[in-house]
């Protein structure tokens, strides 16, 4: 599954860098499907979303960091573990289960973002 934000977050940042996808963005930042990934033209990602791969995307959480879970591959493929979980100082970096995928799914959307 992808890994959420919660409302616990205090804004440090230590999250945002650890990303090999680029899923990760500052409250209120603006997203897009080309951040950190080889993703050019139209994607549709597996909530459905279709887009172009630069064209912005309306924040996910206006007050606190968050994760685009069309872009989260939980670090499969490139860490054993999410890093973002693994630095967060307050634990606020957790599994989403409205998100739920399967290590081969995340693999397979891992060779997708980064083809």
């Amino acid at each position: 599954m992808a890994i959420k934000i919660t409302d616990e977050c205090i804004n440090c940042g230590a999250c945002e860098p650890e990303c090999p996808n680029n899923a990760i963005y500052e409250g209120a930042a603006e997203w897009r499907y080309s951040d950190g990934t080889t993703i050019k033209g139209n994607f549709t990602g597996k909530s459905g979303l279709t887009a172009g791969a630069d064209d912005a995307q309306a924040p996910v959480s206006e007050d606190f960091y968050y994760i685009v879970s069309d872009k989260c591959t939980e670090c499969e493929g490139f860490h054993e573990e999410p890093q973002c979980a693994s630095v967060c100082p307050v634990d606020c970096c957790v599994p989403d289960p409205d998100h739920v995928e399967s290590k081969d799914e995340l693999k397979a959307k891992k060779d997708l973002l980064h083809a």
